[in-house]
């Protein structure tokens, strides 16, 4: 098989898989990077309708992450007064298959105690954030997770970061949290967590 050939069933390929991700910012730049690469194949081979087409959705591409990344997202944190807030309850339910792939450990039967927020971003709900306390100063976060649409870094560096008033308002100076889930332990590193100790499932946070 020609190279060029290969060329353009790799652009097939990544279009294909770009497709399949529910996060807009992969899916734009993995669709990006399929376009560009079937447009190249197009004008090797002279197949200009082939090129014509992916240049066009390049440049969807590349106009869409520029507004991603230029515009700036109003986040806010909105408690939940009730566990047994309808909503909230069907929140749960929706995404609890996907909840248990990051937090297999959730007892999605035991509400009661904890305290609930919802992460909303511009004006959509893109997390929920569920707090135990341990005693006045110390708390556990129980769920800290981000439907699949907007998944990236900035739900938790608004609550963290931001935002993180809130947990001092409430005397709150240690964060604590589990979590023996690859993707996530890598996510809590980068929004300020520290191992407790190596081969430990426990992350600690000060809240500064």
């Amino acid at each position: 098989m020609e190279l060029v050939h290969l060329i353009g069933y790799a652009g097939s390929v990544v279009i294909a898989i770009s497709l399949s991700m529910k996060n807009i910012i992969k899916l734009r730049w993995i669709n990006l990077f399929g376009a560009s690469t079937f447009a190249t194949y197009g004008f090797l081979v002279g197949a200009y309708p082939v090129l014509a087409l992916n240049s066009l959705i390049t440049i969807i591409d590349i106009y869409h992450l520029i507004r991603i990344y230029t515009n700036k997202d109003q986040f806010s944190l909105v408690p939940v007064l009730s566990s047994s807030h309808e909503y909230l309850k069907k929140f749960l339910v929706f995404y609890k298959d996907d909840i248990v792939k990051y937090f297999p450990d959730f007892n999605f039967d035991d509400l009661e105690g904890k305290e609930f927020y919802f992460i909303l971003r511009n004006l959509v709900p893109a997390g929920l954030f569920v707090i135990k306390r341990l005693d006045k100063n110390e708390a556990e976060i129980v769920l800290d997770y981000a439907v699949p649409a907007y998944r990236d870094l900035s739900n938790g560096k608004f609550v963290y970061d931001a935002e993180n008033t809130f947990l001092k308002e409430k005397g709150i100076k240690q964060l604590r949290t589990y979590s023996n889930i690859k993707a996530h332990r890598k996510y809590l590193e980068k929004v300020g967590y520290k191992l407790s100790e190596p081969g430990s499932d426990l992350f600690i946070k000060s809240v500064d």
